[in-house]
Protein backbone atom coordinates (compact mmCIF):
# COMPACT_ATOMS: atom_id res chain seq x y z
CA UNK A 1 0.00 0.00 0.00
CA UNK A 2 1.55 3.36 -1.02
CA UNK A 3 2.20 5.65 1.93
CA UNK A 4 2.71 9.33 1.09
CA UNK A 5 4.05 11.96 3.44
CA UNK A 6 2.91 15.52 2.65
CA UNK A 7 5.12 18.28 4.06
CA UNK A 8 4.02 21.94 4.11
CA UNK A 9 3.94 24.66 6.75
CA UNK A 10 0.82 26.16 5.11
CA UNK A 11 -2.23 24.47 6.61
CA UNK A 12 -4.34 25.28 3.55
CA UNK A 13 -1.84 23.92 1.01
CA UNK A 14 -1.09 20.88 3.16
CA UNK A 15 -4.76 19.97 3.47
CA UNK A 16 -5.32 20.50 -0.27
CA UNK A 17 -2.51 18.10 -1.22
CA UNK A 18 -3.68 15.62 1.41
CA UNK A 19 -7.27 15.76 0.14
CA UNK A 20 -6.23 15.22 -3.47
CA UNK A 21 -4.02 12.23 -2.62
CA UNK A 22 -6.66 10.60 -0.41
CA UNK A 23 -8.96 10.38 -3.44
CA UNK A 24 -6.97 7.36 -4.59
CA UNK A 25 -8.15 4.15 -2.96
CA UNK A 26 -5.36 2.37 -1.13
CA UNK A 27 -3.14 5.41 -0.66
CA UNK A 28 -2.34 6.20 2.97
CA UNK A 29 -1.44 9.85 3.61
CA UNK A 30 0.34 11.45 6.56
CA UNK A 31 1.31 15.12 6.97
CA UNK A 32 4.18 17.11 8.49
CA UNK A 33 4.60 20.84 9.05
CA UNK A 34 8.27 21.27 8.07
CA UNK A 35 11.43 19.35 7.23
CA UNK A 36 12.34 18.43 10.79
CA UNK A 37 8.83 17.18 11.48
CA UNK A 38 8.98 15.21 8.21
CA UNK A 39 12.18 13.41 9.23
CA UNK A 40 10.57 12.34 12.51
CA UNK A 41 7.42 11.17 10.71
CA UNK A 42 9.53 9.28 8.14
CA UNK A 43 10.96 7.08 10.88
CA UNK A 44 7.56 6.00 12.21
CA UNK A 45 5.37 6.29 9.09
CA UNK A 46 7.92 4.76 6.68
CA UNK A 47 6.57 6.54 3.57
CA UNK A 48 6.76 5.23 0.04
CA UNK A 49 7.12 8.80 -1.27
CA UNK A 50 7.38 12.34 0.09
CA UNK A 51 5.64 15.41 -1.36
CA UNK A 52 7.10 18.60 0.08
CA UNK A 53 6.83 22.36 -0.09
CA UNK A 54 10.09 24.23 -0.54
CA UNK A 55 9.73 27.36 1.57
CA UNK A 56 9.34 26.29 5.21
CA UNK A 57 10.79 27.25 8.61
CA UNK A 58 13.17 25.03 10.64
CA UNK A 59 14.18 22.91 7.64
CA UNK A 60 13.15 23.89 4.12
CA UNK A 61 12.32 21.60 1.21
CA UNK A 62 15.80 21.71 -0.34
CA UNK A 63 17.38 20.66 2.96
CA UNK A 64 14.79 17.91 3.34
CA UNK A 65 15.58 16.57 -0.15
CA UNK A 66 19.28 16.49 0.70
CA UNK A 67 18.67 14.77 4.03
CA UNK A 68 16.28 12.21 2.53
CA UNK A 69 18.79 11.35 -0.19
CA UNK A 70 21.39 10.73 2.52
CA UNK A 71 19.30 8.89 5.11
CA UNK A 72 16.46 7.41 3.00
CA UNK A 73 17.80 7.09 -0.58
CA UNK A 74 15.06 4.67 -1.63
CA UNK A 75 12.23 7.12 -0.87
CA UNK A 76 11.56 9.51 -3.80
CA UNK A 77 10.82 13.15 -2.98
CA UNK A 78 8.52 15.32 -5.12
CA UNK A 79 8.69 19.07 -4.54
CA UNK A 80 5.79 21.51 -4.81
CA UNK A 81 6.81 24.83 -6.32
CA UNK A 82 5.23 28.27 -5.99
CA UNK A 83 6.08 31.75 -7.15
CA UNK A 84 9.33 32.79 -5.49
CA UNK A 85 10.65 29.26 -5.05
CA UNK A 86 11.75 28.60 -8.65
CA UNK A 87 15.50 28.86 -8.00
CA UNK A 88 15.44 26.57 -4.99
CA UNK A 89 13.30 24.11 -6.94
CA UNK A 90 16.03 23.71 -9.57
CA UNK A 91 18.53 23.16 -6.74
CA UNK A 92 16.23 20.53 -5.22
CA UNK A 93 16.06 18.63 -8.53
CA UNK A 94 19.83 18.80 -8.81
CA UNK A 95 20.13 17.55 -5.21
CA UNK A 96 18.01 14.45 -5.68
CA UNK A 97 14.30 15.31 -5.94
CA UNK A 98 12.47 12.89 -8.24
CA UNK A 99 10.12 15.44 -9.83
CA UNK A 100 8.17 18.64 -9.16
CA UNK A 101 4.61 19.95 -9.35
CA UNK A 102 3.72 23.68 -9.46
CA UNK A 103 1.25 24.45 -6.67
CA UNK A 104 -1.06 26.22 -9.07
CA UNK A 105 -1.37 22.94 -11.01
CA UNK A 106 -1.84 20.56 -8.06
CA UNK A 107 -5.38 19.59 -9.10
CA UNK A 108 -4.18 18.53 -12.54
CA UNK A 109 -0.68 17.19 -11.96
CA UNK A 110 -0.24 15.99 -8.36
CA UNK A 111 -1.92 12.58 -8.59
CA UNK A 112 -0.51 11.93 -12.07
CA UNK A 113 3.03 12.81 -11.00
CA UNK A 114 2.91 10.86 -7.73
CA UNK A 115 1.46 7.83 -9.56
CA UNK A 116 4.29 7.84 -12.08
CA UNK A 117 6.95 8.21 -9.39
CA UNK A 118 5.40 5.46 -7.25
CA UNK A 119 5.27 3.10 -10.23
CA UNK A 120 8.94 3.65 -11.02
CA UNK A 121 9.92 3.36 -7.35
CA UNK A 122 8.01 0.09 -7.01
CA UNK A 123 9.88 -1.33 -9.99
CA UNK A 124 13.17 -0.50 -8.29
CA UNK A 125 12.18 -1.91 -4.91
CA UNK A 126 11.38 -5.32 -6.42
CA UNK A 127 14.62 -5.70 -8.37
CA UNK A 128 16.99 -8.59 -7.71
CA UNK A 129 20.74 -8.83 -8.21
CA UNK A 130 20.75 -11.43 -10.96
CA UNK A 131 22.64 -9.27 -13.45
CA UNK A 132 25.12 -7.52 -11.13
CA UNK A 133 28.05 -9.25 -12.77
CA UNK A 134 27.09 -8.09 -16.26
CA UNK A 135 29.60 -5.66 -17.79
CA UNK A 136 28.08 -4.72 -21.15
CA UNK A 137 24.59 -4.88 -22.61
CA UNK A 138 22.53 -3.07 -25.22
CA UNK A 139 18.89 -2.89 -26.24
CA UNK A 140 17.20 -1.71 -29.45
CA UNK A 141 13.47 -1.11 -29.81
CA UNK A 142 11.11 0.29 -32.44
CA UNK A 143 7.79 1.28 -30.88
CA UNK A 144 4.68 3.26 -31.75
CA UNK A 145 3.28 6.26 -29.90
CA UNK A 146 0.95 4.42 -27.51
CA UNK A 147 1.56 5.93 -24.01
CA UNK A 148 0.91 2.58 -22.30
CA UNK A 149 3.50 0.89 -24.51
CA UNK A 150 6.03 3.62 -23.74
CA UNK A 151 5.37 3.21 -20.02
CA UNK A 152 6.00 -0.54 -20.34
CA UNK A 153 9.28 0.14 -22.13
CA UNK A 154 10.37 2.48 -19.33
CA UNK A 155 9.46 -0.10 -16.69
CA UNK A 156 11.27 -2.90 -18.50
CA UNK A 157 14.48 -0.94 -19.02
CA UNK A 158 14.38 0.43 -15.46
CA UNK A 159 14.22 -3.11 -14.13
CA UNK A 160 17.01 -4.36 -16.34
CA UNK A 161 19.33 -1.42 -15.75
CA UNK A 162 18.75 -1.37 -12.01
CA UNK A 163 19.59 -5.07 -11.78
CA UNK A 164 23.10 -4.38 -13.02
CA UNK A 165 23.85 -2.21 -9.99
CA UNK A 166 25.82 0.16 -12.21
CA UNK A 167 24.24 3.28 -10.72
CA UNK A 168 23.09 4.18 -7.22
CA UNK A 169 19.37 3.61 -6.85
CA UNK A 170 18.61 7.35 -6.77
CA UNK A 171 20.52 7.94 -10.04
CA UNK A 172 18.94 4.92 -11.70
CA UNK A 173 15.51 6.18 -10.71
CA UNK A 174 16.20 9.66 -12.12
CA UNK A 175 17.47 8.14 -15.39
CA UNK A 176 14.13 6.40 -15.73
CA UNK A 177 12.28 9.69 -15.25
CA UNK A 178 14.47 11.42 -17.87
CA UNK A 179 14.04 8.52 -20.31
CA UNK A 180 10.25 8.63 -19.96
CA UNK A 181 10.23 12.38 -20.61
CA UNK A 182 12.34 11.89 -23.75
CA UNK A 183 9.96 9.19 -25.02
CA UNK A 184 6.90 11.36 -24.41
CA UNK A 185 8.54 14.29 -26.19
CA UNK A 186 9.32 12.02 -29.15
CA UNK A 187 5.73 10.79 -29.30
CA UNK A 188 3.73 13.95 -28.66
CA UNK A 189 5.95 16.69 -30.06
CA UNK A 190 7.92 14.64 -32.60
CA UNK A 191 5.77 12.02 -34.30
CA UNK A 192 2.33 13.46 -33.52
CA UNK A 193 3.47 17.09 -33.93
CA UNK A 194 1.30 18.38 -31.09
CA UNK A 195 2.55 21.81 -30.06
CA UNK A 196 3.82 22.41 -26.55
CA UNK A 197 2.15 25.83 -26.79
CA UNK A 198 -1.23 24.06 -26.98
CA UNK A 199 -0.36 22.07 -23.88
CA UNK A 200 0.32 25.32 -22.05
CA UNK A 201 -2.92 26.92 -23.25
CA UNK A 202 -5.31 23.94 -23.07
CA UNK A 203 -3.99 20.60 -21.73
CA UNK A 204 -7.22 18.71 -22.47
CA UNK A 205 -7.19 19.82 -26.10
CA UNK A 206 -3.50 18.84 -26.29
CA UNK A 207 -4.19 15.22 -25.31
CA UNK A 208 -7.39 15.05 -27.40
CA UNK A 209 -5.46 16.10 -30.50
CA UNK A 210 -2.74 13.54 -29.72
CA UNK A 211 -5.35 10.75 -29.51
CA UNK A 212 -6.89 11.86 -32.82
CA UNK A 213 -3.56 11.92 -34.62
CA UNK A 214 -2.73 8.42 -33.38
CA UNK A 215 -5.39 7.25 -35.87
CA UNK A 216 -4.47 9.56 -38.75
CA UNK A 217 -1.83 9.40 -41.46
CA UNK A 218 1.03 10.18 -41.53
CA UNK A 219 1.25 10.47 -37.73
CA UNK A 220 0.04 6.97 -36.83
CA UNK A 221 2.69 5.28 -38.98
CA UNK A 222 5.64 7.07 -37.37
CA UNK A 223 7.76 5.08 -34.96
CA UNK A 224 10.20 5.82 -32.15
CA UNK A 225 13.57 4.11 -32.34
CA UNK A 226 15.33 3.53 -29.03
CA UNK A 227 18.90 2.43 -28.40
CA UNK A 228 20.25 1.95 -24.89
CA UNK A 229 23.87 1.02 -24.28
CA UNK A 230 25.20 0.15 -20.84
CA UNK A 231 28.78 -0.52 -19.79
CA UNK A 232 30.92 0.10 -16.69
CA UNK A 233 31.37 3.77 -17.63
CA UNK A 234 27.65 4.54 -17.64
CA UNK A 235 24.48 4.49 -19.72
CA UNK A 236 23.72 6.10 -23.08
CA UNK A 237 20.14 6.53 -24.33
CA UNK A 238 19.35 7.48 -27.94
CA UNK A 239 15.71 8.27 -28.80
CA UNK A 240 14.84 9.08 -32.42
CA UNK A 241 11.39 9.97 -33.75
CA UNK A 242 10.23 10.22 -37.38
CA UNK A 243 8.77 13.71 -37.14
CA UNK A 244 10.11 16.85 -38.84
CA UNK A 245 12.25 17.80 -35.84
CA UNK A 246 12.47 21.10 -34.01
CA UNK A 247 14.87 23.92 -33.29
CA UNK A 248 16.21 23.05 -29.86
CA UNK A 249 17.86 26.45 -29.49
CA UNK A 250 14.47 28.19 -29.79
CA UNK A 251 13.05 26.52 -26.67
CA UNK A 252 13.12 28.87 -23.63
CA UNK A 253 15.82 27.79 -21.18
CA UNK A 254 13.93 25.27 -18.99
CA UNK A 255 16.41 25.73 -16.13
CA UNK A 256 15.67 29.46 -15.86
CA UNK A 257 13.57 30.06 -12.72
CA UNK A 258 11.01 32.16 -14.60
CA UNK A 259 10.20 29.19 -16.88
CA UNK A 260 9.80 26.54 -14.19
CA UNK A 261 5.98 26.71 -14.04
CA UNK A 262 5.56 26.43 -17.81
CA UNK A 263 4.53 23.03 -19.23
CA UNK A 264 6.69 23.90 -22.23
CA UNK A 265 10.19 22.69 -21.42
CA UNK A 266 9.27 20.58 -18.38
CA UNK A 267 10.62 17.42 -19.97
CA UNK A 268 13.81 19.15 -21.08
CA UNK A 269 14.36 20.47 -17.56
CA UNK A 270 14.15 16.99 -16.04
CA UNK A 271 16.33 15.50 -18.78
CA UNK A 272 19.06 18.13 -18.45
CA UNK A 273 18.97 18.05 -14.66
CA UNK A 274 19.04 14.28 -14.23
CA UNK A 275 21.52 13.37 -17.00
CA UNK A 276 25.17 14.36 -17.38
CA UNK A 277 24.96 15.10 -21.12
CA UNK A 278 21.94 15.83 -23.34
CA UNK A 279 22.50 16.53 -27.05
CA UNK A 280 20.21 16.78 -30.09
CA UNK A 281 21.00 16.07 -33.71
CA UNK A 282 20.95 18.87 -36.27
CA UNK A 283 17.24 18.67 -37.15
CA UNK A 284 16.13 17.99 -33.58
CA UNK A 285 14.41 14.62 -33.98
CA UNK A 286 17.03 12.61 -32.11
CA UNK A 287 18.28 13.10 -28.55
CA UNK A 288 21.21 11.36 -26.88
CA UNK A 289 21.43 11.32 -23.09
CA UNK A 290 24.39 10.05 -21.06
CA UNK A 291 24.60 9.22 -17.38
CA UNK A 292 28.06 8.33 -16.09
CA UNK A 293 28.53 5.82 -13.33
CA UNK A 294 29.63 7.14 -9.95
CA UNK A 295 32.83 5.09 -10.21
CA UNK A 296 33.71 6.79 -13.48
CA UNK A 297 32.88 10.23 -12.12
CA UNK A 298 34.91 9.76 -8.96
CA UNK A 299 37.96 8.57 -10.84
CA UNK A 300 38.10 11.57 -13.21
Amino acid sequence: MPKILVVDDSSMDRKLAERLLRKIDGWEVETATDGLDALKKAESFNPTAVVTDLQMPEMNGLQLVQEMKSSHPKIPVIVMTSRGSETIAVEALQSGAASYVPKKQLHRLLIKTVSRILATAEEQRTLGELMRGLETISWEFTVNNDPSLLASLVGFLQSEISRTGLLPESDSFRCGVAFEEALLNAAYHGNLEVSSDLREENPEEFYDLARQRNDLEPYRDRKIKVEVNLNPTGIEYTIRDEGPGFDYSSVPDPTAPENLDRPCGRGLLLMKTFMDDVTFNEIGNCVTMIKRSSKTTSST
